[in-house]
């Protein structure tokens, strides 16, 4: 089975992209569909392509990006768990919703210590070369993926600048199919950041 997802399905610019990397394009741009339109069937979707990504990856040697596809797969079912049954502070149905300033204020500071957290676990402990660049896609999507449970509408602004960092860092290891998802990931990030405003409910 690993010599078949890997295997070749098509080359791109001379690059051989495998099974497992087309598969997964095709899955997380279905869940991106998904979550714009606020619909549940995202999260399984979401598992599925980071499963697949965990080992694309794994074989590139971005560390930081594999291991976060485990982060995702656990916060995919409880994302999936909260779309479905969760609820707000207040105990009301959970909506899309904005954040207080000082609720934003803390995601920018979780950001900016995951970050050199990350990168300093990357640059000591793997043998990656891009501990730094790494870190910082990885550190934004964890923060990204909990905002997006919340149905927070800063999810998007957050994966925004998660693409496209992404998009760059793939492009350099000659992930070119996924380089040029993470920058659709971006156009459908702003897309999915007005939908999301224009049904929004007042700051929590």
């Amino acid at each position: 089975m690993h010599d078949l997802l890997f295997s070749t399905a098509f080359t791109v610019w001379g690059v051989a992209t495998s099974w497992a990397e087309a598969v997964a394009v095709v899955l997380a741009l279905a869940m991106v569909g998904m979550n714009i339109r606020e619909r549940h069937w995202g999260w399984p979707l979401a598992i599925l392509s980071s499963i697949l990504y965990f080992f694309i990856f794994q074989r590139s040697q971005l560390y930081g990006d594999a291991a976060l596809q485990v982060f995702f797969i656990l916060l995919a079912g409880w994302g999936w768990t909260k779309w479905l049954r969760g609820r707000r502070a207040d105990g009301s149905a959970l909506v899309v919703s904005v954040l207080s300033g000082r609720g934003r204020l803390g995601v920018l500071l979780a950001w900016a210590l995951l970050w050199p957290a990350l990168g300093l676990f990357l640059l000591r402990f793997t043998d990656t070369d891009v501990p730094w660049w790494d870190a910082f896609p990885t550190a934004g999507s964890l923060v990204g993926q909990y905002l997006l449970a919340r149905k927070y509408t800063e999810n998007w602004p957050a994966w925004l600048a998660v693409n496209v960092a992404g998009a760059a860092l793939y492009a350099y290891k000659g992930l070119w199919i996924t380089a040029l998802l993470y920058a659709v990931f971006a156009m459908l990030s702003v897309s999915g950041w007005r939908a999301w405003q224009a049904r929004s409910v007042a700051a929590a």
